[in-house]
Protein backbone atom coordinates (compact mmCIF):
# COMPACT_ATOMS: atom_id res chain seq x y z
CA UNK A 1 0.00 0.00 0.00
CA UNK A 2 3.00 2.45 1.16
CA UNK A 3 4.88 1.61 -2.14
CA UNK A 4 1.37 2.28 -4.41
CA UNK A 5 1.22 5.52 -2.34
CA UNK A 6 5.23 6.44 -3.69
CA UNK A 7 4.65 5.42 -6.77
CA UNK A 8 1.47 7.65 -7.17
CA UNK A 9 3.35 10.73 -5.61
CA UNK A 10 6.29 9.97 -7.83
CA UNK A 11 3.87 10.22 -10.94
CA UNK A 12 2.09 13.48 -9.67
CA UNK A 13 5.21 14.97 -9.20
CA UNK A 14 6.38 14.68 -12.56
CA UNK A 15 3.48 15.12 -13.93
CA UNK A 16 3.28 18.37 -12.48
CA UNK A 17 7.22 19.38 -13.16
CA UNK A 18 6.29 18.76 -16.94
CA UNK A 19 3.08 20.98 -16.79
CA UNK A 20 4.59 23.97 -15.72
CA UNK A 21 5.72 26.67 -17.55
CA UNK A 22 9.39 27.22 -19.56
CA UNK A 23 12.21 28.20 -17.33
CA UNK A 24 11.69 32.29 -18.01
CA UNK A 25 14.81 34.46 -17.90
CA UNK A 26 14.84 38.25 -18.99
CA UNK A 27 16.74 38.21 -22.37
CA UNK A 28 20.26 39.25 -22.72
CA UNK A 29 20.35 42.19 -25.43
CA UNK A 30 23.55 42.41 -26.22
CA UNK A 31 24.66 46.63 -26.22
CA UNK A 32 27.70 48.06 -27.48
CA UNK A 33 30.19 50.19 -25.51
CA UNK A 34 29.41 53.34 -26.67
CA UNK A 35 27.10 55.61 -28.76
CA UNK A 36 28.40 55.72 -32.50
CA UNK A 37 27.77 59.30 -32.03
CA UNK A 38 28.66 60.08 -28.87
CA UNK A 39 30.60 63.26 -29.30
CA UNK A 40 33.65 64.67 -26.34
CA UNK A 41 30.76 66.49 -25.16
CA UNK A 42 28.39 63.45 -23.90
CA UNK A 43 28.80 62.22 -20.25
CA UNK A 44 29.27 58.48 -19.87
CA UNK A 45 28.65 58.28 -16.11
CA UNK A 46 25.16 56.59 -16.35
CA UNK A 47 23.18 56.70 -13.49
CA UNK A 48 19.65 54.37 -14.01
CA UNK A 49 20.20 53.67 -10.30
CA UNK A 50 19.22 57.11 -9.14
CA UNK A 51 15.28 57.63 -9.20
CA UNK A 52 13.76 59.63 -12.12
CA UNK A 53 13.25 63.55 -11.43
CA UNK A 54 11.85 66.47 -13.54
CA UNK A 55 14.37 65.87 -15.87
CA UNK A 56 12.61 69.27 -17.85
CA UNK A 57 14.23 71.48 -14.87
CA UNK A 58 17.41 71.17 -16.64
CA UNK A 59 16.44 74.02 -19.12
CA UNK A 60 16.08 76.27 -16.42
CA UNK A 61 12.39 77.75 -17.62
CA UNK A 62 9.81 78.37 -14.74
CA UNK A 63 7.11 78.61 -17.15
CA UNK A 64 7.68 75.10 -18.70
CA UNK A 65 8.22 74.29 -15.00
CA UNK A 66 4.68 74.99 -14.27
CA UNK A 67 3.21 73.60 -17.41
CA UNK A 68 4.75 70.42 -16.46
CA UNK A 69 3.27 70.32 -13.59
CA UNK A 70 -0.13 70.31 -14.39
CA UNK A 71 0.36 67.13 -16.53
CA UNK A 72 -0.01 65.44 -13.32
CA UNK A 73 -3.01 67.01 -11.91
CA UNK A 74 -5.31 67.18 -15.07
CA UNK A 75 -3.77 65.55 -18.45
CA UNK A 76 -6.61 63.08 -19.29
CA UNK A 77 -4.24 60.64 -21.39
CA UNK A 78 -2.25 60.26 -18.04
CA UNK A 79 -5.13 59.51 -15.79
CA UNK A 80 -6.48 56.78 -18.54
CA UNK A 81 -2.99 54.88 -18.45
CA UNK A 82 -3.48 55.27 -14.78
CA UNK A 83 -7.33 53.26 -14.88
CA UNK A 84 -5.15 51.15 -17.10
CA UNK A 85 -2.66 50.67 -14.11
CA UNK A 86 -5.41 50.04 -11.17
CA UNK A 87 -7.08 47.45 -13.95
CA UNK A 88 -4.25 45.62 -14.15
CA UNK A 89 -3.63 45.38 -10.14
CA UNK A 90 -7.51 44.65 -9.65
CA UNK A 91 -6.85 41.71 -12.39
CA UNK A 92 -3.64 40.43 -10.33
CA UNK A 93 -5.71 40.43 -6.81
CA UNK A 94 -8.59 38.33 -8.82
CA UNK A 95 -6.51 35.94 -10.14
CA UNK A 96 -4.58 35.26 -6.62
CA UNK A 97 -8.06 34.65 -4.90
CA UNK A 98 -8.15 31.21 -7.16
CA UNK A 99 -4.91 30.33 -4.37
CA UNK A 100 -7.78 30.49 -2.03
CA UNK A 101 -10.84 28.20 -0.95
CA UNK A 102 -14.50 29.29 -2.11
CA UNK A 103 -16.66 29.42 0.90
CA UNK A 104 -20.87 29.79 0.54
CA UNK A 105 -23.07 30.34 2.73
CA UNK A 106 -26.95 30.01 1.84
CA UNK A 107 -30.49 29.60 3.85
CA UNK A 108 -34.12 28.56 2.81
CA UNK A 109 -37.49 28.05 4.10
CA UNK A 110 -40.37 26.23 3.01
CA UNK A 111 -43.77 24.97 3.54
CA UNK A 112 -45.05 22.04 1.48
CA UNK A 113 -47.25 19.35 0.95
CA UNK A 114 -46.66 16.04 -0.51
CA UNK A 115 -49.02 13.92 -2.37
CA UNK A 116 -51.38 11.45 -0.87
CA UNK A 117 -50.17 9.20 -4.13
CA UNK A 118 -47.02 9.70 -4.26
CA UNK A 119 -45.06 6.35 -3.90
CA UNK A 120 -44.91 4.51 -0.50
CA UNK A 121 -47.11 7.26 0.88
CA UNK A 122 -50.02 4.39 1.94
CA UNK A 123 -52.72 6.87 1.26
CA UNK A 124 -52.13 9.99 3.31
CA UNK A 125 -50.38 12.99 2.24
CA UNK A 126 -48.11 15.21 4.69
CA UNK A 127 -47.84 18.93 5.23
CA UNK A 128 -44.60 20.02 6.67
CA UNK A 129 -41.99 22.96 6.87
CA UNK A 130 -38.43 23.10 6.10
CA UNK A 131 -36.00 25.09 7.05
CA UNK A 132 -32.13 25.03 6.54
CA UNK A 133 -29.34 26.92 7.15
CA UNK A 134 -26.19 25.53 4.88
CA UNK A 135 -22.76 26.08 3.96
CA UNK A 136 -19.86 25.09 1.55
CA UNK A 137 -16.33 24.98 0.71
CA UNK A 138 -14.96 24.70 -2.44
CA UNK A 139 -10.91 24.46 -3.03
CA UNK A 140 -9.01 23.88 -6.34
CA UNK A 141 -5.51 21.92 -5.80
CA UNK A 142 -3.13 23.50 -7.63
CA UNK A 143 -1.14 20.27 -8.59
CA UNK A 144 -0.29 21.40 -12.27
CA UNK A 145 1.09 25.09 -11.41
CA UNK A 146 -1.91 26.83 -13.45
CA UNK A 147 -3.12 29.19 -10.57
CA UNK A 148 0.08 29.68 -9.79
CA UNK A 149 1.03 30.95 -13.43
CA UNK A 150 -2.02 32.89 -13.56
CA UNK A 151 -0.86 34.65 -11.31
CA UNK A 152 2.65 34.97 -12.56
CA UNK A 153 1.09 36.12 -15.90
CA UNK A 154 -1.29 38.72 -14.08
CA UNK A 155 1.55 40.17 -12.00
CA UNK A 156 3.68 40.56 -15.02
CA UNK A 157 0.80 42.40 -16.84
CA UNK A 158 0.01 44.78 -14.20
CA UNK A 159 4.30 45.71 -13.86
CA UNK A 160 3.95 46.33 -18.02
CA UNK A 161 1.25 48.01 -17.67
CA UNK A 162 3.45 50.23 -15.04
CA UNK A 163 5.58 50.68 -17.41
CA UNK A 164 3.41 51.44 -20.11
CA UNK A 165 2.52 54.62 -17.28
CA UNK A 166 5.85 55.82 -16.95
CA UNK A 167 6.33 55.89 -20.83
CA UNK A 168 2.83 57.68 -21.32
CA UNK A 169 4.19 60.04 -18.33
CA UNK A 170 7.90 60.46 -20.38
CA UNK A 171 5.91 61.04 -23.97
CA UNK A 172 3.18 63.73 -22.59
CA UNK A 173 6.23 65.56 -20.70
CA UNK A 174 8.34 65.60 -23.35
CA UNK A 175 5.50 66.55 -26.34
CA UNK A 176 4.76 69.38 -23.77
CA UNK A 177 8.18 70.27 -23.66
CA UNK A 178 8.62 70.18 -26.91
CA UNK A 179 5.64 72.11 -28.12
CA UNK A 180 6.60 74.80 -25.19
CA UNK A 181 10.34 75.47 -27.33
CA UNK A 182 8.44 75.24 -30.45
CA UNK A 183 6.10 78.29 -29.37
CA UNK A 184 9.37 80.31 -27.57
CA UNK A 185 10.62 79.88 -31.19
CA UNK A 186 8.00 81.18 -32.74
CA UNK A 187 8.08 83.89 -30.38
CA UNK A 188 11.61 84.90 -31.16
CA UNK A 189 10.20 84.56 -35.05
CA UNK A 190 7.77 87.38 -34.18
CA UNK A 191 9.71 89.57 -32.44
CA UNK A 192 12.18 89.27 -35.09
CA UNK A 193 9.54 90.15 -37.36
CA UNK A 194 8.30 92.97 -35.92
CA UNK A 195 11.70 94.68 -36.36
CA UNK A 196 11.91 93.85 -39.67
CA UNK A 197 8.48 95.84 -39.99
CA UNK A 198 9.60 98.53 -38.57
CA UNK A 199 12.78 98.81 -40.60
CA UNK A 200 10.72 98.04 -43.68
CA UNK A 201 8.56 100.96 -42.75
CA UNK A 202 11.67 103.38 -42.53
CA UNK A 203 13.09 102.08 -45.59
CA UNK A 204 9.69 102.80 -47.66
CA UNK A 205 9.55 106.06 -46.03
CA UNK A 206 13.06 106.75 -46.61
CA UNK A 207 12.28 105.62 -50.46
CA UNK A 208 8.63 107.61 -50.63
CA UNK A 209 10.80 110.50 -49.36
CA UNK A 210 13.30 110.45 -52.31
CA UNK A 211 10.48 109.52 -55.00
CA UNK A 212 8.34 112.20 -53.90
CA UNK A 213 12.33 114.28 -54.56
CA UNK A 214 11.99 113.18 -58.01
CA UNK A 215 15.99 111.02 -56.75
CA UNK A 216 14.06 107.41 -55.95
CA UNK A 217 11.86 105.91 -58.82
CA UNK A 218 8.47 104.39 -58.94
CA UNK A 219 9.50 101.17 -59.16
CA UNK A 220 11.95 101.31 -56.00
CA UNK A 221 8.74 102.41 -54.17
CA UNK A 222 7.01 99.68 -55.25
CA UNK A 223 9.92 96.99 -54.29
CA UNK A 224 9.96 98.62 -50.81
CA UNK A 225 6.48 98.47 -50.18
CA UNK A 226 6.36 94.09 -51.15
CA UNK A 227 9.55 93.56 -49.19
CA UNK A 228 7.13 95.36 -46.27
CA UNK A 229 4.28 93.52 -46.87
CA UNK A 230 5.69 90.29 -47.65
CA UNK A 231 7.16 90.86 -43.82
CA UNK A 232 3.94 91.78 -42.61
CA UNK A 233 2.38 88.55 -43.65
CA UNK A 234 5.30 86.39 -42.60
CA UNK A 235 4.05 88.27 -38.92
CA UNK A 236 0.31 86.84 -39.45
CA UNK A 237 1.60 83.51 -40.32
CA UNK A 238 3.99 83.32 -37.04
CA UNK A 239 0.77 84.22 -34.67
CA UNK A 240 -1.57 81.77 -36.65
CA UNK A 241 1.43 79.08 -36.20
CA UNK A 242 1.86 79.89 -32.43
CA UNK A 243 -1.71 80.01 -31.68
CA UNK A 244 -1.82 76.45 -33.21
CA UNK A 245 0.88 75.26 -30.74
CA UNK A 246 -0.30 76.95 -27.70
CA UNK A 247 -3.50 75.26 -28.38
CA UNK A 248 -2.13 71.85 -28.09
CA UNK A 249 -0.12 72.76 -25.08
CA UNK A 250 -3.62 73.45 -23.92
CA UNK A 251 -5.01 70.22 -24.54
CA UNK A 252 -1.77 67.98 -22.90
CA UNK A 253 -2.01 69.77 -19.78
CA UNK A 254 -5.86 69.20 -19.25
CA UNK A 255 -7.01 73.09 -20.26
CA UNK A 256 -10.11 74.48 -22.78
CA UNK A 257 -7.93 75.98 -25.27
CA UNK A 258 -10.76 78.82 -25.43
CA UNK A 259 -9.40 80.12 -22.04
CA UNK A 260 -5.54 79.15 -22.03
CA UNK A 261 -2.46 81.12 -22.89
CA UNK A 262 1.05 81.87 -21.86
CA UNK A 263 2.36 85.22 -22.59
CA UNK A 264 4.77 85.55 -25.25
CA UNK A 265 8.53 86.15 -24.19
CA UNK A 266 11.75 86.11 -26.19
CA UNK A 267 14.62 84.07 -24.15
CA UNK A 268 17.33 82.37 -25.37
CA UNK A 269 17.51 79.19 -26.95
CA UNK A 270 20.24 77.33 -25.54
CA UNK A 271 19.89 73.24 -25.24
CA UNK A 272 21.62 71.88 -22.29
CA UNK A 273 24.51 69.48 -22.55
CA UNK A 274 22.13 65.74 -22.36
CA UNK A 275 24.62 62.79 -20.60
CA UNK A 276 23.95 59.95 -22.61
CA UNK A 277 25.08 57.63 -20.16
CA UNK A 278 26.41 53.79 -21.28
CA UNK A 279 24.22 51.97 -24.12
CA UNK A 280 23.53 49.05 -21.55
CA UNK A 281 21.70 51.73 -19.28
CA UNK A 282 19.71 52.63 -21.77
CA UNK A 283 17.47 49.13 -21.38
CA UNK A 284 16.53 49.74 -18.08
CA UNK A 285 15.98 53.52 -18.80
CA UNK A 286 13.47 52.76 -21.26
CA UNK A 287 10.04 52.80 -20.04
CA UNK A 288 9.05 50.86 -23.24
CA UNK A 289 11.52 48.16 -23.30
CA UNK A 290 10.65 47.55 -19.43
CA UNK A 291 7.37 46.84 -20.73
CA UNK A 292 8.21 44.63 -23.23
CA UNK A 293 9.92 42.73 -21.06
CA UNK A 294 7.26 42.30 -18.78
CA UNK A 295 4.92 41.05 -21.95
CA UNK A 296 7.20 38.82 -22.68
CA UNK A 297 7.13 37.25 -18.87
CA UNK A 298 3.22 37.14 -18.82
CA UNK A 299 3.03 35.34 -22.43
CA UNK A 300 5.60 32.52 -20.97
CA UNK A 301 3.57 32.04 -17.73
CA UNK A 302 0.74 31.62 -19.70
CA UNK A 303 2.37 28.69 -21.79
CA UNK A 304 2.32 27.01 -18.72
CA UNK A 305 -1.40 27.63 -17.64
CA UNK A 306 -2.51 26.37 -20.88
CA UNK A 307 -0.23 23.33 -20.57
CA UNK A 308 -1.63 22.35 -17.26
CA UNK A 309 -5.04 21.70 -19.35
CA UNK A 310 -3.80 18.28 -20.08
CA UNK A 311 -3.58 17.34 -16.47
CA UNK A 312 -6.66 16.19 -14.09
CA UNK A 313 -8.60 19.17 -12.34
CA UNK A 314 -8.31 18.01 -8.64
CA UNK A 315 -11.23 19.56 -6.51
CA UNK A 316 -11.69 19.40 -2.71
CA UNK A 317 -15.49 19.99 -1.20
CA UNK A 318 -16.94 20.30 2.03
CA UNK A 319 -20.45 21.10 3.46
CA UNK A 320 -22.47 21.09 6.31
CA UNK A 321 -25.39 23.05 8.20
CA UNK A 322 -28.75 22.88 9.62
CA UNK A 323 -31.97 21.65 8.52
CA UNK A 324 -35.52 20.90 10.22
CA UNK A 325 -39.05 21.22 9.99
CA UNK A 326 -39.99 22.02 13.52
CA UNK A 327 -38.22 22.69 17.16
CA UNK A 328 -34.83 24.22 17.63
CA UNK A 329 -32.80 25.09 13.86
CA UNK A 330 -29.17 25.67 15.51
CA UNK A 331 -29.12 22.03 17.41
CA UNK A 332 -27.03 19.43 17.27
CA UNK A 333 -29.92 16.97 15.43
CA UNK A 334 -30.66 19.43 13.42
CA UNK A 335 -27.37 19.59 11.78
CA UNK A 336 -25.08 17.88 8.76
CA UNK A 337 -22.18 17.70 6.99
CA UNK A 338 -20.73 16.31 4.24
CA UNK A 339 -16.75 15.17 3.44
CA UNK A 340 -16.26 15.34 -0.15
CA UNK A 341 -16.87 15.58 -2.37
CA UNK A 342 -12.93 14.55 -4.00
CA UNK A 343 -13.08 14.75 -7.49
CA UNK A 344 -10.84 14.70 -10.47
CA UNK A 345 -11.63 15.15 -14.09
CA UNK A 346 -9.31 14.64 -17.10
CA UNK A 347 -10.46 15.21 -20.73
CA UNK A 348 -8.67 12.60 -22.59
CA UNK A 349 -10.13 14.05 -25.94
CA UNK A 350 -11.34 17.38 -27.47
CA UNK A 351 -10.44 17.76 -30.86
CA UNK A 352 -6.76 18.94 -30.33
CA UNK A 353 -8.08 22.45 -28.42
CA UNK A 354 -5.99 21.72 -25.49
CA UNK A 355 -2.87 21.70 -28.53
CA UNK A 356 -4.18 24.60 -30.39
CA UNK A 357 -4.28 26.61 -27.09
CA UNK A 358 -0.43 25.63 -26.05
CA UNK A 359 0.61 26.16 -29.62
CA UNK A 360 -1.06 29.96 -29.31
CA UNK A 361 0.44 30.51 -26.28
CA UNK A 362 3.92 29.74 -27.67
CA UNK A 363 3.10 31.74 -30.63
CA UNK A 364 2.25 35.24 -28.44
CA UNK A 365 5.41 34.28 -26.96
CA UNK A 366 7.34 34.68 -30.03
CA UNK A 367 5.42 37.46 -30.35
CA UNK A 368 6.23 39.03 -27.36
CA UNK A 369 9.93 38.30 -27.81
CA UNK A 370 9.96 40.09 -31.29
CA UNK A 371 8.30 43.17 -30.03
CA UNK A 372 10.73 43.44 -26.93
CA UNK A 373 13.53 43.35 -29.89
CA UNK A 374 12.04 45.84 -31.77
CA UNK A 375 11.59 48.14 -28.96
CA UNK A 376 15.36 47.48 -28.38
CA UNK A 377 16.29 48.30 -31.72
CA UNK A 378 14.08 50.96 -32.02
CA UNK A 379 15.38 52.47 -28.90
CA UNK A 380 18.89 52.48 -29.82
CA UNK A 381 17.79 53.96 -32.94
CA UNK A 382 16.38 56.98 -31.53
CA UNK A 383 19.04 57.51 -28.75
CA UNK A 384 21.61 57.73 -32.25
CA UNK A 385 19.42 60.09 -34.17
CA UNK A 386 19.27 62.32 -31.15
CA UNK A 387 23.25 62.40 -30.86
CA UNK A 388 23.87 63.02 -34.20
CA UNK A 389 21.30 65.63 -34.77
CA UNK A 390 22.38 67.13 -31.76
CA UNK A 391 25.82 67.13 -32.92
CA UNK A 392 25.18 68.50 -36.68
CA UNK A 393 22.82 71.48 -35.17
CA UNK A 394 25.30 72.80 -33.19
CA UNK A 395 27.97 73.21 -36.07
CA UNK A 396 24.75 74.53 -38.07
CA UNK A 397 23.84 77.04 -35.83
CA UNK A 398 27.33 78.45 -35.75
CA UNK A 399 27.62 78.76 -39.32
CA UNK A 400 24.32 79.62 -39.54
CA UNK A 401 24.74 82.54 -36.99
CA UNK A 402 28.08 83.42 -39.11
CA UNK A 403 26.03 83.85 -41.98
CA UNK A 404 23.54 85.84 -39.99
CA UNK A 405 26.18 88.35 -39.04
CA UNK A 406 27.48 88.78 -42.52
CA UNK A 407 23.83 89.32 -44.33
CA UNK A 408 23.44 91.76 -41.49
CA UNK A 409 26.68 93.97 -42.16
CA UNK A 410 25.50 93.26 -46.29
CA UNK A 411 22.28 95.01 -45.28
CA UNK A 412 23.45 98.01 -43.87
CA UNK A 413 26.05 98.56 -46.66
CA UNK A 414 23.55 98.16 -49.35
CA UNK A 415 21.16 100.93 -47.63
CA UNK A 416 24.28 103.08 -46.44
CA UNK A 417 25.14 102.94 -50.96
CA UNK A 418 21.50 103.35 -51.37
CA UNK A 419 21.52 107.04 -49.42
CA UNK A 420 24.49 107.89 -51.15
CA UNK A 421 23.18 107.23 -54.50
CA UNK A 422 25.85 104.78 -55.19
CA UNK A 423 23.32 101.87 -56.19
CA UNK A 424 19.53 101.37 -56.73
CA UNK A 425 17.21 99.95 -54.55
CA UNK A 426 17.10 96.22 -55.89
CA UNK A 427 20.53 95.75 -54.53
CA UNK A 428 18.62 96.92 -51.05
CA UNK A 429 15.70 94.75 -51.77
CA UNK A 430 18.18 91.85 -51.85
CA UNK A 431 20.31 92.55 -49.12
CA UNK A 432 17.30 92.67 -46.78
CA UNK A 433 15.79 89.80 -47.96
CA UNK A 434 18.97 87.64 -47.10
CA UNK A 435 19.70 89.31 -43.82
CA UNK A 436 15.94 88.43 -42.74
CA UNK A 437 16.15 85.12 -44.16
CA UNK A 438 19.65 83.89 -42.38
CA UNK A 439 17.72 85.63 -39.24
CA UNK A 440 14.82 83.72 -39.48
CA UNK A 441 16.75 80.03 -40.61
CA UNK A 442 19.31 80.57 -37.22
CA UNK A 443 16.06 81.20 -34.88
CA UNK A 444 14.58 77.96 -36.25
CA UNK A 445 18.10 76.00 -35.99
CA UNK A 446 18.08 77.10 -32.34
CA UNK A 447 14.44 75.81 -31.75
CA UNK A 448 15.36 72.62 -33.33
CA UNK A 449 18.41 72.26 -30.96
CA UNK A 450 16.09 72.29 -27.94
CA UNK A 451 13.71 69.93 -29.64
CA UNK A 452 16.41 67.84 -30.34
CA UNK A 453 17.45 67.72 -26.73
CA UNK A 454 14.13 66.89 -25.31
CA UNK A 455 13.40 64.21 -27.93
CA UNK A 456 17.22 62.92 -26.77
CA UNK A 457 15.95 62.80 -23.09
CA UNK A 458 12.82 61.53 -24.08
CA UNK A 459 14.86 58.41 -26.18
CA UNK A 460 17.44 58.36 -22.86
CA UNK A 461 14.33 56.97 -20.93
CA UNK A 462 14.49 60.45 -18.78
CA UNK A 463 16.94 61.48 -16.58
CA UNK A 464 18.00 59.40 -13.38
CA UNK A 465 20.42 62.47 -11.83
CA UNK A 466 20.17 63.59 -8.51
CA UNK A 467 17.82 66.35 -7.82
CA UNK A 468 15.60 65.75 -10.68
CA UNK A 469 18.79 67.92 -13.06
CA UNK A 470 20.62 66.84 -15.88
CA UNK A 471 24.23 66.91 -15.07
CA UNK A 472 27.03 67.01 -17.35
Amino acid sequence: MRAARAAILLAATALAGCATAPDYQPPASVAPAAYREAGPWTSATPMDGMPRGAWWRAFGDPVLDDLESRIERASPTLAAALARYDQAVALVRRAGTDYYPEVNVGGAASRERLSGRRPLAQGRSATFNDFSLDGTLSYEADLWGRVRNSVRAARADAEGDAADLASVRLSLQASLADAYFRLRGLDAQAALLRQTVAAYERAYDLTLTRHDGGIASGMDVSRARTLLSNARADLSQVANERAAVEHGIAALVGEVASSFSIPAAVQPLAPPDVPAGAPSALLQRRPDIAEAERRMAAANARIGVARSAFFPTVTLGLAGGFEAASGSLLSTPASYWALGPLSAMLNLFDGGRRRAEVQNARALFEEASADYRAAVLAAFREVEDGLASARHLATQAKDQRDAAAAAARTEDLALTRYRDGASDYLEVVIAQTASLDAQRTSLIIQTERMRTAVALIRALGGDYGAGGALSG
